[in-house]
């Protein structure tokens, strides 16, 4: 079949580069990564598994209360607040 693509500069270059370096001809390569691309588009996805974070107990927060955002970074940096 015979058909017209227009491809964007940067994926005609990558398809020149790796059709030099596989001595294959454009159309051969073009045929290649279609269905390399398609297998990949047309797999089931994968099943990741279920991630989880631990808890840890971090102690009692040194500053008391934390909605002061000013009093928490002086005790942090080791000022004297108040």
């Amino acid at each position: 079949m015979r058909t017209t693509i227009t491809l964007d500069d940067d994926v005609a270059a990558s398809l020149k580069r790796v059709g030099r370096g596989r001595r294959m001809k454009f159309k051969e390569l073009i045929n290649l990564a279609l269905r390399e691309g398609l297998k990949h588009l047309t797999a089931p996805p994968k099943k990741r598994g279920t991630f989880r974070t631990r808890s840890v107990d971090l102690g009692t927060c040194r500053a008391g209360n934390v909605d002061n955002v000013a009093e928490v970074l002086a005790v942090a940096d080791g000022e004297s607040y108040k």
